[in-house]
């Protein structure tokens, strides 16, 4: 496979990490992000800056930014995938070898109350990286889906072959979307396709609505958390390196899989309760949280739980990280982030 990465969504959460990895693997990226608010731009400005992104630029749209630390191997162009004039002029100057899409108005809840921005980003951003692939000849899209495709689905564990045409958010219909269009562009333009339905990613530089992320913060405070269902829900957390592990094999290896058109689970196939999930970050903290229990959230589904077996069969993905080693990861940089 070619040494040239895009990846959208760079600043973001698994973007970021993903960056990192590929830069220290030897390969060149060009990061594409817009630097929303939809949370803290300072933790996305951060991130940027830890891949040696810190140029003034970075408040100018369409102006590249070359990496302070890894030179000529890392740009960053802050930009808005549904940009249709500028993102077909990146992929010709770029002449990348894979693209990841990364880039998407996340969340859940947000989705209720902000319904076009996700249409925006998460459709009419997801057909121009289509376009753009189709017409500058990118063998290999390897793109984000999500668990919440599922639904309140009472199949356990959740399998790729499971019936995912009643999502309960606009964000999860987004989701949907994307898988359907990308296996339309793999049928007409023989482009390998590759979703991922991530499921619950957590760890050090993650996003500041996550639930982990607002418990660290409300407890250290000594401040209440919200707890949904008492605390009755189970998710299938997944550490953030064991994530970008399973990105890493399905972007850069051979599958054993020869469709063009491919869907994978990435999670880690052991669901936790909330309540363990909890009890875990407080264990780390030496704190005790002040629990609010209050009913479910519209668009929040019972029960995440990713069956894994075709990734593993196809590429060989594992996850390693148990929850403990993983919340202890994730408070020790909490702790720095908040300090600095």
């Amino acid at each position: 496979m070619g040494k040239h990465v895009l990846v959208t969504g760079a600043a973001g959460f698994i973007g970021y990490h993903l960056s990192k990895a590929l830069l220290k693997k030897g390969y060149s990226v060009t990061g594409i992000d817009n630097i929303n608010e939809y949370y803290d731009v300072n933790l996305k400005y951060a991130r940027l800056r830890d891949l040696g992104i810190t140029s003034g630029n970075l408040k100018v749209f369409k102006a590249p930014v070359t990496s302070s630390i890894f030179g000529e191997r890392m740009k960053f162009i802050r930009l808005n995938i549904e940009d249709r004039i500028e993102l077909p002029k990146i992929f010709e100057n770029g002449k990348f070898d894979l693209v990841c899409n990364l880039a998407a108005q996340a969340g859940v809840r947000y989705s209720i109350e902000n319904p076009n921005t996700y249409v925006d980003s998460n459709i009419s951003g997801f057909i121009n990286i289509l376009e753009c692939c189709r017409h500058h000849n990118i063998k290999r899209l390897v793109y984000a889906s999500s668990s919440s495709v599922y639904g309140n689905s009472d199949n356990i564990p959740f399998n790729e072959s499971d019936n995912v045409d009643q999502p309960i958010s606009l964000y999860a219909a987004t989701k949907k979307s994307n898988e359907l269009m990308a296996h339309t562009y793999s049928h007409l333009f023989q482009i390998e396709t590759i979703g991922l339905r991530f499921f619950t990613v957590y760890g050090p530089w993650g996003r500041p609505d996550m639930a982990y992320f607002l418990f660290a913060n409300a407890i250290m405070k000594n401040q209440p958390i919200n707890v949904f269902n008492n605390g009755n829900l189970s998710r299938d957390f997944t550490y953030i390196d064991d994530i970008i592990e399973g990105v890493l094999k399905t972007l850069l290896s051979t599958s054993k899989n020869n469709a063009l058109y491919k869907l994978y689970n990435i999670g880690n196939n052991t669901p936790i309760m909330l309540k363990e999930f909890i009890e875990a970050i407080e264990s780390s903290l030496g704190a005790t949280a002040v629990k609010k229990n209050l009913p479910m959230q519209p668009g929040d589904v019972y029960q995440t739980y990713a069956d894994i077996g075709r990734i593993n069969a196809d590429f060989g993905y594992q996850p390693k990280t148990k929850l403990k080693k993983g919340i202890n990861e994730f408070i020790d940089w909490y702790k720095y982030w908040t300090k600095h």
